[in-house]
């Protein structure tokens, strides 16, 4: 049970992120792995007879990954001989050509590394590239990387909105995101149609591959492999070659080995440096290192290591700022509790919304609809207020609310606490309760426990009495490839039947894969609409950059034009808020919710791995609008229209903003 826990909480700060593929392009995901598959045959240092010996027939190897979300995000993964025009062009739209597309199988070896095997076809169908710089035209050579890639759009290759440009991760290549996705080493395997073509030997004197002043030489006919490492490259054939694909900047880092001083030490150097919102936020690094250093120094187990990260997230108000789930603490901490939900009112109220049999709260009598008026000798807003959640951090009000009622009522097993509340109908009454050993109020309070571990991520109907369809989104992580397809279908079934406006339900989705909301928005319009571009810390530079690039979103095949309204929650983190925000800031769709959504939008790029096998993540990349505007962090989707949390909804589980979509529309 408390691994549920864990895994749960870890999303909420974790499952938001922009997933970004092995792409230097558009906002795609990571990929996963495929299931096992054996490959077809023996085919150790398989030749032809009428190939000599060494000519290339066949690459294989692994693949391994650190990536916290490598594994559940993708679906239809393969590997593919990947055309590199793209990047001889430095064209980040570079779409690969279908008949250029050779893929092979990829299967689980264990926990963190896969397997491939690629056979390479007798002649290759992909782009010839002069690269020599002679100033001649000559045939020129296909230039390929082996790249790791997954299918979620169309058929079983690549189209536009699986990816375009070239690999950044995942590939035979090692590629440089602060030099503008520059390959600067690894693996490159080449096909030239005769002996009479060249190939940079080279990086020359630019430190950039294809330039004019790169150095060349004649390359034989037919496959070779080109090692960038060796000075000058090393250009051979070999009929099997084995490889390693080169994970890049999406890896974890690992500081699991330093003792506690020098993990914190290093850890805050990165996180302060690149963390993109401290203006934001208004956060002063030196105050932070002042308050947990001397708590890191007196830490003498990792317990007591994990208590110290614990405040430094604490100290940062972003809920994508998080550490992973410590089962030691969180039962010292929290595992006692009174077998009570709570809800908050708009009026300020805060209501008993269930009572579990069995546990404190429902022996000393409190009902369903009960007011609770003081808590521990404090006026019940008060205590509220002074609640720090488990599950901290948070980006702003909204969801730490949330929380802070889920966690009022929980504390250490056999505290004592002094209740005032008033049932329906009766006097107040004032009982002192003792926390039990429990947790089942937890999962009650949190609604993503709600949902069935078999549901499909998407789910759509026509509402019963209305022209207006419904589709409710819980993920864009959980299988990608099916949410695109059942969006699309929903989409073509409701425009096929007639139907007027549509309710998006959001208000239960984590986040996950921003490529894939962004490309089921899509279908939404009927033109191009220009939204936000990213901007990161550059090592080199030694600054942020700014956006060079802005997420435009294409009119696809068909689309629904009818009025949308969006049902928002503070449990819209991440990829959610970008689907909203890019909907209602056009004025494509608007929002009803209780309250904003997370305020959480920045891409997780910082992993880490800690002493005491903690794992913690912190925000890199801002999204930032033309005119130097951040979008979403802190302030999250506004709704349109606020409807009050009443009593009725509550205690009669009244789905009022549902209710409240229906009438917009009407």
């Amino acid at each position: 049970m408390p691994k549920t826990i864990a895994l749960r909480f870890a999303s909420l700060a974790l499952a938001g992120a922009l997933l970004a593929c092995s792409t230097f392009s558009a906002l795609n995901a990571t990929a996963a792995p495929a299931p096992t598959i054996a490959p077809t045959a023996n085919q150790e240092e398989a030749t032809s007879p009428l190939l000599p010996r060494d000519e290339p027939v066949l690459v294989s190897g692994t693949i391994p990954y650190t990536w916290p979300f490598f594994e559940n995000t993708n679906i239809e993964p393969f590997i593919l001989l990947e055309d590199q025009a793209g990047f001889v062009a430095r064209d980040l739209d570079f779409e690969w050509p279908l008949e250029s597309q050779t893929i092979g199988p990829v299967w689980t070896i264990e926990e963190g590394l896969l397997g491939f095997s690629l056979s390479l076809p007798a002649e290759p169908n992909a782009t010839l590239l002069d690269v020599d710089n002679n100033d001649q035209a000559d045939t020129g050579v296909m230039i390929f990387a082996v790249a790791y890639w997954n299918n979620t759009w169309g058929h079983a290759f690549l189209e536009e909105r699986d990816g375009t440009g070239w690999s950044g991760a995942y590939a035979s290549t090692r590629v440089n995101s602060d030099r503008d996705g520059e390959i600067e080493g690894g693996t490159l395997l080449i096909w030239a149609p005769n002996d009479q073509q060249e190939f940079p030997t080279g990086f020359g004197e630019d430190n950039r591959l294809f330039t004019e002043d790169d150095p060349v030489a004649a390359v034989p006919a037919g496959y070779s492999f080109v090692d960038l490492d060796a000075e000058p490259f090393r250009v051979y054939k070999q009929a099997h070659l084995e490889l390693e694909l080169i994970e890049g900047d999406f890896g974890l880092r690992d500081y699991s080995q330093m003792n506690y001083e020098d993990a914190w030490e290093t850890l805050f150097e990165r996180v302060s440096t690149e963390y993109p919102f401290t203006e934001l936020k208004g956060i002063d690094w030196d105050a932070l290192y002042a308050e947990v250093n001397p708590l890191i120094d007196s830490a003498n187990s990792d317990d007591d290591f994990y208590r110290a990260l614990r405040t430094f997230t604490y100290l940062i108000p972003d809920a994508h700022v998080g550490i992973s789930f410590n089962t030691n603490v969180f039962f010292q901490e929290q595992a006692g509790g009174f077998g009570l939900v709570l809800e908050e009112l708009s009026d300020g109220g805060v209501i008993v919304e269930q009572v579990l049999l069995g546990y404190p709260g429902a022996n000393a009598g409190i009902q369903v609809g009960a007011e609770i008026l003081a808590w521990d000798g404090q006026p019940v807003a008060a205590a509220l207020d002074a609640v720090v959640p488990y599950f901290s951090p948070f980006s702003n009000d909204s969801l730490k609310r949330v929380e802070q009622l889920n966690h009022l009522p929980r504390g250490p097993v056999g505290q004592p606490v002094e209740i005032t509340f008033q049932n329906p109908g009766e006097p107040e009454t004032t009982e002192t309760l003792v926390a039990d050993f429990e947790i089942d109020s937890l999962f009650a309070a949190n609604p993503f426990y709600q949902t069935t571990a078999v549901a499909a991520p998407l789910q759509a109907q026509i509402l019963p009495n209305t022209n207006i369809g419904y589709i409710r989104i819980d993920s864009f992580s959980d299988d990608p490839n099916m949410a695109g397809r059942l969006w699309i279908r929903a989409l073509e079934e409701f425009n096929e039947l007639g139907v007027q406006d549509l309710i998006i339900d959001l208000r239960l989705n984590g986040g996950g894969s921003a490529g894939l909301a962004y490309s089921m928005a899509e279908y939404l319009y009927d033109e191009e609409v220009h939204l936000w571009g990213s901007s990161s810390y550059n090592d080199l530079l030694g600054e942020f950059e700014e956006p060079e690039r802005y997420l435009t979103l294409e009119p696809q095949e068909f689309s629904f034009d009818g009025e949308v309204v969006l049902l928002i929650s503070p449990y819209c983190i991440s990829a959610c808020e970008g689907f909203a925000y890019a909907l209602t800031s056009t004025g494509r769709a608007i929002a009803i919710g209780h309250d904003a959504t997370a305020g959480a939008f920045g891409a997780v790029g910082g992993q880490y791995k800690l002493p005491g096998d903690y794992d913690m993540q912190f925000p890199t990349v801002r999204s930032m609008t033309p005119d130097g505007m951040i979008v979403l962090e802190d302030l999250g989707v506004v709704p349109d229209i606020f409807v009050p949390v009443t009593y009725d909804e509550v205690v009669n589980g009244i789905d009022v903003l549902l209710n409240a979509a229906i009438e917009a529309l009407q």
